[in-house]
């Protein structure tokens, strides 16, 4: 009998792995995934494509709670949340990492300084302490780094690094934090962007219904979610840039949404950090966790629907590809990536998709913003 059922569920991961569900197979499907993660089918992925297999978020430590108390912590959020980082003491960090949204802003592109809109979607927050590059683009490699960007961008906080810390020392509550946190009143730049750092990496995702399933709560996910999860990992081919424990290669791609030469979305991507031709209309693979949470998307926030985003995926989005003949005028044309393909989903899969990326969003964690900013 062990045997009897162990080959049905050998013929039946085979079956599936065609990606088409039916709704006779739902409950094969159910059975395959409710099993270790070491069990799964194997998902569909290109030659050569280096991938992470799912892994679910750990439990909340209780240490959690006196880090957010520790002095460094506490002087990076009270920077993080103070309008006086920028030149016209209007603007803060959360200005465009809300915690009500994810830590991202709802916006298409943020507004800043003087009303100034920026040209790129604000990313979401959640998770730094995982990512290996910053901006959309990747062109800094720590997030001491990518603080010091927005404080100076004249379009969004428009502050002098020289004139912040001057300014902040006037502030004897703020003498007082950086002393118990460093041990000496002095503010320096490399202080303030390593306080807003300290603060940024207690920002993790909460766990979602998704984490419980991978920790053997089979019934955390509806059949509906689990044929999404299947489609995610198969023949939506998605695992081939959303993979491992936080849904991203940490890679950068061409999706085909450089928009060359139309100049008012024309936007080149990597290209503006590395120079290098091949990297034209490239940017980071964004993390899926509490995608939900953090419309619109894309680089440049133009898709508040995630059904529209998967339809887009769906055509394959090679309709700007270059011809020879153009590629020889213009050699710097971007093709988009090869591993972007036409997927022929149907509409019901589609939403069965969207579905899964529903139940990989946990419940938004509102913190609290601080009562009283040093003054």
């Amino acid at each position: 009998m062990k045997r009897f059922i162990s080959i049905s569920l050998f013929l039946a991961m085979i079956i599936l792995g065609t990606a088409f569900v039916s709704d006779e197979s739902i409950g094969d499907l159910r059975k395959l995934y409710s099993r270790p993660l070491s069990e799964w089918p194997k998902p569909t992925l290109d030659p050569g494509v280096v991938h992470a297999e799912f892994k679910p978020l750990p439990k909340l430590d209780s240490s959690y709670f006196a880090l957010m108390r520790s002095p460094k912590v506490t002087l990076g959020k009270m920077l993080f949340f103070d309008p006086m980082l920028s030149g016209s003491n209007q603007i803060s960090c959360s200005s465009c990492h809300n915690p009500q949204t994810s830590w991202a802003d709802h916006q298409t592109v943020p507004v800043g300084n003087d009303h100034l809109v920026g040209t790129r979607n604000a990313i979401s927050l959640l998770n730094v302490y995982a990512r290996k590059t910053f901006f959309w683009d990747g062109r800094a490699k720590s997030l001491q780094e990518q603080a010091i960007a927005p404080i100076e961008a004249h379009n969004e906080m428009a502050m002098d690094q020289v004139a912040l810390p001057k300014k902040l020392a006037k502030i004897k509550a703020y003498q007082d934090l950086f002393l118990q946190a460093y041990g000496t009143k002095e503010i320096t730049m490399h202080k303030i962007t390593q306080s807003l750092t300290d603060f940024q990496l207690t920002l993790t995702s909460r766990r979602s219904r998704f984490d419980e399933f991978l920790d053997g709560k089979y019934t955390a996910l509806t059949d509906q979610e689990i044929t999404g999860m299947h489609l995610f990992r198969t023949k939506a081919r998605c695992m081939n840039c959303h993979s491992g424990q936080f849904f991203t290669d940490e890679e950068f791609h061409n999706i085909g949404l450089t928009y060359y030469k139309r100049k008012k979305y024309e936007d080149w991507g990597r290209y503006h950090v590395t120079k290098d031709p091949a990297d034209i209309g490239k940017f980071r693979t964004p993390s899926l966790r509490d995608v939900m949470n953090t419309a619109p998307w894309m680089h440049n926030g133009l898709f508040d629907s995630m059904i529209g985003v998967i339809n887009m995926y769906n055509s394959g989005m090679h309709m700007i590809d270059p011809t020879p003949e153009k590629k020889a005028l213009d050699p710097n044309y971007p093709f988009t990536d090869p591993l972007l393909k036409k997927l022929e989903l149907t509409a019901t899969e589609i939403r069965d998709i969207e579905a899964f990326l529903q139940a990989i969003t946990a419940t938004k964690y509102r913190m609290d913003r601080p009562e009283k900013l040093p003054r």
